[in-house]
C-alpha cells in the first residue's frame, strides 16, 4: 500500500542541469530549478545549499506539468487519489465537469477533494445536463420555458461563485440535446458575468457538424465569452479532409471579435455511449443505424467498451456480435441499445459504451498545427479507451518525434501554457519564479503511450518524474503522496 506522504516537502527541491523547456514556447536551456514552499522559487545557474533535495537531470527534459483540459479522471479519484492514469503520462492538472455533467454542488465536492486531496490538480466547469436534470427532471425531451432557464441560471450562479471555470454542455446527450440555443445563450451570459466560459461537445460531430460549430461560435458572440471545441473531430466520411474548412471557419470568428480555441486527442476512435449514433433519437429506425453504421463508423471498427447487461460482449465488435447472433449488424446496433435500455431493478438503466473510429489521421495532423489548439485527453481512470492512460506521450511521440509537426517548444506548449490559457487558469503551465511547481522531466527520446484498446491500462513511458505543487508524486510509480490543489475560478 503506498504511503502517505506530506503535502509540502521538507526540504527545497533542486532540479540540476535540466533541458528547461518553460511552457512558453521560447527556445529550450540549460538550468537549474530551485523548488521550495510548492512554488517554484529561483531559474537559471543555481548553486545548492546544504538544506536541497538534488535532483540530477542532465540530458532531460523539464517541462510544466500538462494540464488535461477534457478529462474524466476524477470518476472514482475518491478511492484512486494516485490517479495513475494521469500522472504516469505527465498530466498534473485535470479539468473536470466535462460534456454538461458535473458533480453537484460543487462547493461540497471541492470541500470533499481539499480534506482528501488526490495527487492531481482539479479544476471543473459546471454542466449544463447537471443543471437540466435539476430542474427538469424526467421531463427533459423539450425546450425548457423561460422559467425553467431562470432557474437554472440561479444554480448555475451559485455553482460560478464556488468557483467553476465556466460552463459546459454535452449535446449529443440526453438531456442537453433537446436545449434550444437561446437556452444555452442565456446560461453562457451567466458564467460571463462571473468571468467564466463555455466548453461544449458540439450538438454534432457528424451529420450537422458545420451548424454544430455554427451554433458554439453563436454562443460565444452572444454571450460575449470564450468559448472551446472539446475533442475537436470531424467524425464522418463525408467530412474527413475538411479540417482546413473548419480552421478558415474558427479564424473568420476569431477575427470577428469570438475568442474560439479547441482541444484535441491523438486518436482516430473515440468512446462514448451506443445512443450518440442516432441524433434523432430514432433508435428503431433501421435506416439511421445503416447510416451509422457506413459513414460515422463501421461494424468492425466499432467495439463495445462495456455492456453491463451482458459484460461478455465488453471488447466484441457489432460485426461479432452480429455473427453470434445471426443478425444484421444495424438490427444488432438498435437490439444492445434497447437491450440496455431497459429498466434496471432498482431503477435506472444499464451502462454501455462504445470505442469507435471515426476520424482520419491528416484531419488530425492540421488541427494540431492549429495556434490555438491545445491537448487533451477525454480519458479516465478506468476507461476502455487507451486515451485515458497515453493521450499527452501519445501526442508528443506523434506530432515531435514522428511527424515531426511541431517543435519540442512548441509541442509543450500546447500542453501546458495554452491548456491553461484556453480554460482560464493562471499560475500554472509555466516554468517561472512564483509559479506552482508543477513539474515533468521526461525522456523524450522514450516518451510514448503504450495502452491500446486491447490493453488500455498500461501505463506509458518515457516520464521520469512528475511533482505536484512541488511534491514529487509519480517517479516510475505513484509515490502516495497527495498534494493535489483545487483550481476555483479568480
Amino acid at each position: 500500500m503506498a504511503q502517505t506522504l506530506p503535502s509540502v516537502p521538507a526540504r527545497p527541491v533542486l532540479i540540476r542541469g535540466a533541458i528547461v523547456v518553460d511552457g512558453t514556447g521560447g527556445p529550450s536551456r540549460i538550468a537549474d530549478v530551485r523548488v521550495a514552499g510548492g512554488r517554484i522559487q529561483q531559474v537559471g545557474q543555481l548553486t545548492p545549499s546544504p538544506r536541497d533535495s538534488v535532483v540530477e537531470a542532465r540530458g532531460l527534459v523539464l517541462a510544466p506539468g500538462f494540464i488535461d483540459t477534457h478529462s474524466h479522471h476524477d470518476r472514482g479519484l475518491g478511492t484512486e487519489r494516485t490517479a495513475l492514469a494521469a500522472v504516469s503520462q505527465g498530466i498534473t492538472t485535470i479539468v473536470v465537469g466535462q460534456d454538461g455533467w458535473s458533480n453537484f454542488p460543487l462547493a461540497d465536492w471541492f470541500a470533499q477533494m481539499e480534506q482528501r486531496p488526490a495527487a492531481v490538480n482539479v479544476a471543473s466547469y459546471v454542466g449544463h445536463g447537471r443543471l437540466r436534470a435539476a430542474i427538469l427532471g424526467d421531463d427533459f425531451k423539450r425546450q425548457a420555458t423561460p422559467a425553467e432557464v431562470r432557474h437554472m441560471a440561479a444554480l448555475l450562479d451559485g455553482e460560478m461563485a464556488a468557483g467553476a471555470l465556466g460552463l459546459s454542455s454535452g449535446l449529443e446527450y440526453d438531456p442537453g440535446i433537446y436545449s434550444a440555443t437561446d437556452e444555452l445563450v442565456a446560461l453562457a451570459r451567466v458564467a460571463a458575468r462571473h468571468g467564466g466560459r463555455y466548453i461544449s461537445h458540439v450538438r454534432s460531430e457528424d451529420r450537422h457538424f458545420w451548424a454544430a460549430i455554427d451554433e458554439l461560435i453563436t454562443i460565444g458572440r452572444r454571450a460575449g465569452l470564450p468559448v472551446q471545441l472539446s475533442h475537436a473531430k470531424l467524425a464522418m466520411r463525408s467530412v474527413w479532409g475538411r479540417a482546413d474548412s473548419l480552421i478558415g471557419i474558427l479564424d473568420r470568428a476569431r477575427a470577428s471579435g469570438v475568442r474560439v480555441t479547441l482541444d484535441i486527442y491523438p486518436y482516430t476512435y473515440w468512446q462514448s455511449t451506443l445512443t450518440v449514433l442516432f441524433p434523432e433519437r430514432n433508435f428503431t429506425d433501421t435506416a439511421a443505424a445503416r447510416f451509422a453504421l457506413t459513414e460515422v463508423t463501421t461494424p468492425d471498427s466499432a467495439i463495445l467498451g462495456d455492456f453491463e447487461l451482458d459484460t461478455t460482449l465488453a471488447g466484441k465488435s457489432i460485426a461479432e456480435i452480429s455473427a453470434l447472433r445471426h443478425t444484421d449488424p444495424a438490427v444488432t446496433l438498435m437490439d444492445l441499445i434497447a437491450e440496455a435500455a431497459k429498466p434496471k431493478p432498482g431503477g435506472g438503466s444499464y451502462d454501455e459504451s462504445v470505442v469507435a473510429v471515426s476520424m482520419v489521421q491528416p484531419d488530425i495532423d492540421r488541427l494540431w498545427r492549429w495556434p490555438f489548439a491545445n491537448v487533451c485527453s477525454d480519458g479516465a481512470l478506468q476507461g476502455a479507451h487507451p486515451r485515458g492512460f497515453g493521450a499527452f506521450p501519445r501526442f508528443f511521440r506523434m506530432a515531435v518525434r514522428e511527424r515531426h509537426l511541431l517543435s519540442l517548444e512548441e509541442a509543450v506548449r500546447r500542453m501546458t501554457s495554452l491548456a491553461a490559457a484556453n480554460v482560464g487558469i493562471t499560475n500554472r503551465g509555466r516554468i517561472a519564479p512564483g509559479m506552482f511547481a508543477d513539474l515533468v522531466l521526461l525522456d523524450t527520446a522514450s516518451l510514448a503511450d503504450r495502452a491500446t484498446p486491447k490493453e488500455p491500462h498500461l501505463t506509458a513511458t518515457g516520464a521520469r518524474a512528475v511533482w505536484v505543487n512541488g511534491l514529487l508524486v509519480y517517479n516510475g510509480a505513484a509515490t502516495g503522496a497527495f498534494p493535489g490543489h483545487v483550481i476555483r475560478r479568480r
